[in-house]
């Protein structure tokens, strides 16, 4: 008993090597947690209905990024009777899968928007992205009025499918082929309403999106 003691005393009395077998210890503990977890991730299947971004809502999804709005806003209605109340089911991991990154996150400076797609008319979401305060007078939200005018890159659009592609997005060649024309000409604003009207609604053609329904504040 008395030699094992010895071999604690020296790690105890040795900074250095005590340090490093607390690392090596937390380290195999961190990976008995976090490795089933990235397993059971590779294992989650698109929900029905659930397929990659067209085009336009990829465009949009990614100038949904560039602008920041997910500092605002979140994508993950939780499993409690206030949220399902407010913003509709609750959202699962499934739905998500096509999301990189996604847009769960945990701040809400403006309401959830997994649900959001269908809600408000197109040209609803139009004067709201340009002027908030145009349709909902307390809103402190910015204004986007510049993504009138920007115009989507079609070439850059082929090159993100070829990449999603690569990831594991089950994109065709013929998907690929046609991304260009599917965004040639199309405004900014145009591919980020596309996208929040593709929000919460599986399986819709971005063409299909415009809402309508009657403008709500």
């Amino acid at each position: 008993m008395a030699g094992g003691y010895k071999y604690f005393e020296a790690i105890e009395k040795n900074a250095g090597l005590l340090g490093i077998l607390t690392a090596i210890m937390v380290s195999i503990g961190g990976l008995a947690e976090i490795t089933p977890l990235f397993m059971r991730a590779h294992e989650v299947k698109a929900a029905p209905g659930v397929k990659p971004y067209d085009p336009l809502r990829l465009a949009g999804k990614d100038i949904y990024v560039r602008e920041g709005c997910y500092l605002c806003h979140t994508q993950m209605i939780r499993a409690l009777r206030a949220e399902t109340e407010r913003y509709g089911p609750f959202s699962t991991a499934e739905e998500s899968v096509y999301d990189r990154p996604h847009q769960w996150g945990s701040k809400r400076t403006g309401p959830d928007l997994a649900r959001v797609g269908g809600k408000y008319s197109d040209e609803w979401q139009r004067v709201h992205l340009k002027d908030p305060r145009a349709v909902v007078p307390e809103s402190n939200m910015p204004g986007y009025p510049w993504l009138m005018q920007a115009l989507v890159d079609p070439d850059e659009i082929t090159q993100k499918l070829r990449v999603l592609r690569l990831l594991g997005d089950p994109y065709t060649d013929e998907d690929i082929a046609n991304a260009a024309a599917a965004v040639v000409g199309r405004t900014e604003m145009e591919a980020l309403i596309a996208y929040l009207q593709g929000l919460g609604i599986a399986n819709e053609p971005a063409a299909a999106t415009a809402s309508t329904a009657q403008a709500k504040p």
